[in-house]
């Protein structure tokens, strides 16, 4: 019986690691370009690494999905000030329930313009504003009912959350984040 040798990198026989790249690389990963040069990925230290092996890094499509995601999450922020300065501003002439249904519409239309400007410039650009607009929130209608429902639960179940709204609304837009990004990604900015 023939006893094959392993590649220490992927641990299995050089026949199938060489046939593996995607398992290593993929559609999520990429190779270091001195990985590239020498046909695999790093074993041992590589040079100027500080004596890390083996990197990886995101790949470009990848890399560019994070950037956008983080984009978004700075758009969120923003919109996070606009929903609680709304929660606040309108709570003694709305009371806070109809104040923070006001304060979502207020929130999501500037991020709808936020990410329409930044986060996703250029991209299903085209068309009718309103119409991008109504897809927009329809779109985040899901990200609506785990947000709103889950700080009207609170403030309502929790006297800390109906004192200090605010933590409330974090726990929201929390809860609401990643399928709002997912939802504009693929249906409203695409």
């Amino acid at each position: 019986m023939e006893q094959q040798t392993l590649d220490a990198a992927t641990a299995l026989p050089p026949t199938l690691a060489a046939a593996r790249p995607s398992a290593i690389s993929g559609d999520f990963f990429t190779r270091e370009p001195a990985e590239e040069a020498a046909g695999g990925p790093t074993v041992g230290p590589m040079a100027g690494s500080g004596g890390r092996t083996g990197r990886l890094r995101l790949s470009h499509a990848h890399r560019q999905l994070a950037a956008q995601f983080l984009r978004f999450g700075v758009v969120g922020l923003l919109g996070f000030m606009w929903d609680t300065a709304t929660v606040y501003g309108m709570r003694s002439f709305l009371g806070l329930t109809g104040a923070m249904i006001l304060a979502y519409f207020v929130a999501a239309s500037m991020n709808w313009l936020m990410n329409r400007l930044w986060t996703f410039r250029g991209i299903g650009s085209a068309g009718s504003l309103l119409r991008q607009w109504g897809t927009f929130i329809a779109a985040n209608s899901l990200g609506f009912l785990l947000n709103r429902g889950t700080a009207l639960v609170l403030v309502d179940t929790l006297p800390i959350c109906n004192s200090y709204p605010v933590l409330a609304l974090v726990a929201g837009t929390a809860a609401g984040m990643f399928s709002n990004f997912t939802l504009s990604r693929r249906l409203v900015f695409r």
